[in-house]
């Protein structure tokens, strides 16, 4: 699964075509209709010579046999010359296969890589000229508005890294939990860990410290086992300060109620069932490093059996 700075937001745009004409209608103000249907196309480009051109990422604005629009997508992690030629070859193969007014769409992780993606291409004919438009993430507005977020969750992961220490922080974050909460699979996880790769420390606690919100209502299983895995790890740490503490004292019996407790609250915590023979077992038991062994168990077991395995 990709996971490096070139290749995710490619596969955001995959996932989600509908991405690109946002961000052509909310960065340049371009007029891409609303009722076009976004879709994927194939990245290859194939012409006379054997040789084949293959562009990062195509979508297809309206319907596919016959589209409005069609935009070429190129992620760059800096500007390379060679990338003056490839760009225009795309364009033109795209329009003659499509036959379609077509746009170049180059996502960049900051300003200076935007800037000079930015450069003018002179193709050499009087008047054409290929100005390729450029996006980096301070570009993009910060979506506040979990309804905007849930609608478009792409948009807020790559917003957010520069909007994450401004004035808006906190609603920024709380509409990129929204946005990550609404995923299935593996793709909340994988844009969480891209986003907080991107994040200040600040702004990496802050993130952490939201999605475990209490009130917060969790759609997707991600989400969901997510906030259970960061309460089980908190009652881990919570615990082992005071089985320290407690060891000080040296109030054991104390320190095995504490332990029952808090291998309750955390079978509790995961969303796994605890029939009565298993908490009696547990409550029943009185040797605190026994306790302890379950406890650290229980943080990752998929079922209650797992922790006395």
């Amino acid at each position: 699964m990709p996971t490096n700075n070139h290749e995710l937001p490619l596969e955001m745009v995959r996932n989600r075509p509908q991405l690109v004409p946002e961000m052509l209608r909310t960065v340049f103000g371009l007029d891409v209709s609303d009722q076009a249907r976004a879709t994927l196309a194939s990245e290859s480009y194939a012409d006379t010579n054997p040789a084949e051109l293959r562009c990062d990422a195509t979508v297809l604005l309206g319907d596919p046999k016959s589209p409005v629009m069609g935009i070429v997508v190129e992620s760059q992690l800096r500007a390379l010359k060679q990338k003056s030629y490839s760009w225009p070859a795309y364009l033109a193969s795209l329009r003659l296969r499509r036959r379609c007014p077509v746009m170049l769409l180059v996502l960049c992780p900051d300003p200076a890589t935007a800037r000079g993606c930015a450069a003018p291409i002179d193709m050499g004919h009087p008047g054409w000229v290929l100005e390729p438009l450029t996006v980096h993430p301070g570009m993009l507005p910060p979506i506040t508005d979990p309804n905007q977020a849930r609608r478009l969750p792409e948009l807020a992961v790559l917003s957010a890294p520069a909007h994450a220490d401004g004035p808006q922080s906190q609603a920024v974050l709380q509409g990129l939990s929204a946005a990550i909460g609404s995923l299935s699979g593996d793709t909340g996880k994988l844009y969480y860990d891209y986003v907080l790769s991107r994040f200040s420390d600040a702004a990496r606690k802050l993130m952490e410290e939201t999605v475990k919100l209490d009130n917060y209502e969790w759609q997707s299983e991600f989400a969901i086992t997510h906030r259970a895995e960061g309460r089980a790890e908190g009652l881990a740490e919570g615990l082992a300060e005071g089985l320290a503490e407690g060891e000080a004292k040296g109030e054991a019996k104390g320190e095995a109620k504490g332990e029952v407790k808090a291998l309750l609250l955390m079978l509790e915590a995961r969303g796994l069932d605890v029939p009565a023979d298993v908490r009696g077992r547990v409550e029943g038991c009185t040797d605190s490093e026994q306790l302890e062994r379950w406890i650290r168990r229980a943080v990752n077991a998929d079922s209650v059996e797992d922790i006395f395995t």
